[in-house]
């Protein structure tokens, strides 16, 4: 092959890249740019024009225009697949007899990207056809392939731009009697038009919603399932469906013989009034209730009727206060959420100490709720 008709080739070449460059800096202002770290594989058509640089065994004009149409899409980021047909018509040597030389060519071509989506991708091109002949010498088909190398750029949404160099070789045996097989090099250049609206971007999955049976975003103790009243203030005690409840711990019916417990007594049977067991399940409701709002925090005060010296009645009112609290905290109830034990001597009264009825309800222990 002549020289002069490779760097032709070569300048074409050149020239269709540059072209591709203007073209998609004045398109960039008013055509969007695909920017999507994917691909697009909906189905395109890509017209295609170019020229050969004929095999010198071919006895014809060495340079010849040739054009086609593929219909392909990308079946990954990086490869897409085309089914074309191109044709070309050349001239025949005088030396030979003149005349025309048709080529129409049917196949399938797959090319291999390389780079981002939407940057300038170099590629490799591969594809295997069918090649019919029509010449004064022979109208017949022969199998064909080719190789080569290009560069893709997506100017929009929809439309890309590549142009490839390449070398095709055909195994057409009947059109010469003394010539077997031609490889020829070419040059294309095509613009790659998609059918349809680009999909839209997948849109990403919301989070799971946080399992609300493990929050509690008011930190009252109730999780936010259950939580009916959020957003209570830090300190309020709430019953079990999150809401203010104002706890009360009775210990009326708790009351204490007279003058007892004595000191150094550690048995709180015996120095509760009979029936003691009456006194003990009321405390043992205390402890239960203390239990299920671990929150409450109680002062414990003890108290006595008005018979006897005020000093002694105020030992005495502090004994009867703490050998609650050592109930209470041998019963499970911890220490840090009892205040006391204080003792209010034959202060505040509860009822009358000029009975004995009176006076046997005024021998008391208190749990008084810090709320």
């Amino acid at each position: 092959m002549k020289r002069k008709g490779l760097y032709f080739l070569i300048a074409l070449a050149l020239g269709g890249v540059g072209a591709a460059h203007a073209q998609d800096s004045t398109a960039g202002a008013s055509a969007p740019s695909t920017s999507t770290s994917s691909y697009d594989d909906r189905w395109y058509i890509a017209p295609t024009v170019g020229g050969y640089y004929n095999d010198t065994d071919r006895n014809t004009n060495s340079r010849q225009i040739y054009y086609g149409l593929g219909v392909g899409r990308f079946f990954a980021p990086n490869l897409s697949v085309d089914l074309f047909i191109d044709r070309t018509k050349r001239d025949i040597d005088n030396k030979i007899g003149g005349g025309k030389w048709s080529n129409n060519n049917y196949g399938v071509a797959a090319r291999y990207y390389f780079g981002a989506w939407d940057a300038w991708r170099p590629y490799l091109l591969g594809g295997v056809m069918g090649s019919y002949h029509h010449n004064r010498f022979d109208n017949d088909w022969a199998p064909a392939a080719e190789l080569g190398v290009g560069v893709s750029k997506t100017i929009t949404d929809s439309a890309d731009i590549r142009a490839e160099a390449g070398y095709r070789y055909d195994w057409d045996d009947k059109s010469q009697p003394k010539k077997n097989g031609y490889g020829d090099w070419f040059l294309g250049f095509s613009v790659v038009s998609r059918f349809g609206a680009p999909a839209a971007a997948p849109v990403a999955a919301p989070p799971p919603a946080p399992d609300c049976s493990k929050l509690d975003s008011d930190g009252d103790g109730v999780n936010d399932c259950d939580d009916k009243c959020p957003n209570t203030p830090a300190g309020t005690i709430v019953g079990p469906d999150g809401c203010p409840q104002k706890v009360v711990i009775d210990l009326r019916g708790v009351n204490f013989k007279f003058d007892r417990p004595k000191k150094g007594e550690k048995d709180i049977k015996k120095s509760l009034a009979e029936p003691s067991a009456d006194s003990i399940a009321i405390l043992d409701q205390a402890v239960d209730t203390l239990n299920r709002y671990p929150q409450v925090k109680v002062t414990v005060a003890g108290f006595t009727d008005s018979v006897g010296k005020d000093a002694y009645n105020q030992s005495l009112s502090e004994r009867r206060a703490q050998i609650v609290y050592n109930y209470l905290t041998t019963h499970g109830v911890d220490a840090s959420r009892l205040e006391g034990p204080i003792g209010h001597g034959k202060n505040d009264p509860i009822d009358s100490n000029d009975t004995d009825a009176g006076r046997a309800r005024n021998r008391r222990t208190e749990l008084q709720v810090q709320q």
